[in-house]
């Protein structure tokens, strides 16, 4: 692709991914508290099933990931990152119309099975940038990330405040509208020379995590990557009921800090990134990021009161120096053929640590909080959080010693 037309499409698939998390962002105040009004409003109850939600979600993610990559190898980019919009409107309306938990159940499962938005838009990145300027590249996803998320949960806690269906119906017309516009605007990145046959030997799960073996570093990052994913999932697990138990924080207040972190998320993946990885290289930067993240969720976890739960957003913020020097490093190490293969492959992982995650983290907060545990326990998710991070920081070092790029090498000097 030339590069005038590759950096169209990269400027369409930023405003792609601002706008699915957008809507997805909408629904994150509003949901658990959705769960809990089916469980009566218990609070512990709802901690477990939210949980038990969130590994539904992944393991959907887990199955599907993969076969959508190896998707993406055989017939291009663009129809698979279509095909997950329209999932996606299918999930909103089936959750704004939940009249049991059952359906809510199935709505979870539903945007497990489409979330291929990011996987695909990974390997679209792939396909249009240089190996140097990747690192860059996945910030600014990350950074569109952020600013989705900067407006969806505000604008979820005051649509909820009304009526906690609304948020649903608002996210699926955002989501249909993307799909639209995508369908006339997003071009093709994967020429048809370049694809690969689908073979559900690669397509299943363990048949995509082989290709994360082919090198001793690639495998050592791929155990990094499995630790910090794990490790992000005690958020979208416990931070609305943790900050509503513990601070008491309504729905509004709840998505404005959300907000505050899209904010913050924003302004490292889509600005600090670039020069930071510029100075230090990948590999440093992948470290600082993992750091980062085990300070703030220490802080999270120590957090008696909402100022000091707030002084670690910042720190949690620069935790995405991890992520997009991470993809770099791995997008680095397969040729271009198997690009959409290896994000199915982290899409595999990240499902692994979704179906894992959750329940750990729902069910470690669920304890924490019942009758008799003292107040210092409630952090306890974050605390094991910061404990994976800590061993992810390690697994960098280790496992790329020995093989740190010469890029790395001449920024250290």
């Amino acid at each position: 692709m030339p590069t005038a037309a590759s950096a169209r499409a990269l400027r369409f698939l930023y405003l792609t991914v601002i706008l699915d998390v957008l809507a997805f962002g909408i629904v994150v105040p509003v949901l658990p508290s959705l769960v809990a009004s089916f469980l009566h409003n218990d609070t512990v109850r709802a901690a477990n099933m939210w949980g038990l939600f969130g590994s539904a979600y992944a393991a959907a993610q887990f199955l599907f990931s993969p076969i959508l990559g190896s998707l993406s190898d055989r017939f291009g980019r663009r129809p698979v990152i279509l095909l997950a919009l329209v999932g996606l409107v299918v999930d909103y309306i089936v959750m704004a119309a939940a009249p049991t938990l059952a359906w809510l159940w199935f709505g979870r499962i539903t945007s497990g099975i489409c979330g291929a938005t990011y996987t695909t838009a990974g390997a679209y990145i792939a396909d249009v940038t240089e190996p140097e300027k990747r690192a860059s590249a996945f910030g600014m996803i990350g950074a569109a990330w952020g600013l989705g998320f900067v407006l969806g949960p505000a604008l979820g806690g005051a649509l909820g405040a009304h009526d906690p269906r609304l948020p649903f119906w608002v996210a699926g017309a955002l989501t249909a509208a993307n799909a639209v516009y995508g369908y006339f605007a997003l071009p093709e990145s994967l020429p048809r020379d370049r694809r690969e046959p689908f073979s559900w030997t690669r397509a299943n799960p363990l048949g995509s995590l082989r290709l994360l073996r082919s090198s001793a570093t690639l495998a050592g990052l791929a155990v990094v990557q499995f630790c910090y994913q794990l490790a992000h999932q005690v958020l979208p697990a416990v931070y609305v009921l943790y900050v509503g138990h513990r601070y008491g924080w309504s729905a509004s207040r709840t998505g404005i800090t959300l907000a505050i972190v899209g904010v913050t998320s924003s302004v490292v993946q889509g600005g600090i990134i670039r020069p930071v990885v510029k100075k230090f290289g990948e590999r440093t930067s992948a470290m600082i990021g993992l750091g980062c993240a085990a300070l703030a969720s220490v802080l999270y976890g120590v957090a008696s009161t909402p100022f000091w739960f707030m002084l670690g957003i910042p720190f949690g913020s620069l935790a995405g120096l991890y992520a997009p020097s991470a993809q770099a490093l791995m997008s680095a190490r397969v040729s271009p053929e198997e690009q959409g293969q290896l994000q199915g492959a982290l899409g595999s992982l990240g499902g692994v640590a979704g179906m894992l995650g959750p329940t750990l983290f729902g069910a470690s907060f669920a304890y924490a909080i019942a009758p008799g545990m003292p107040s210092a326990a409630e952090g306890a998710p974050f605390y094991i959080a910061g404990v994976v991070q800590l061993l992810g920081l390690i697994g960098v070092l280790a496992f790329t010693r020995a093989h740190a790029s010469g890029h790395d090498a001449r920024a250290a000097a």
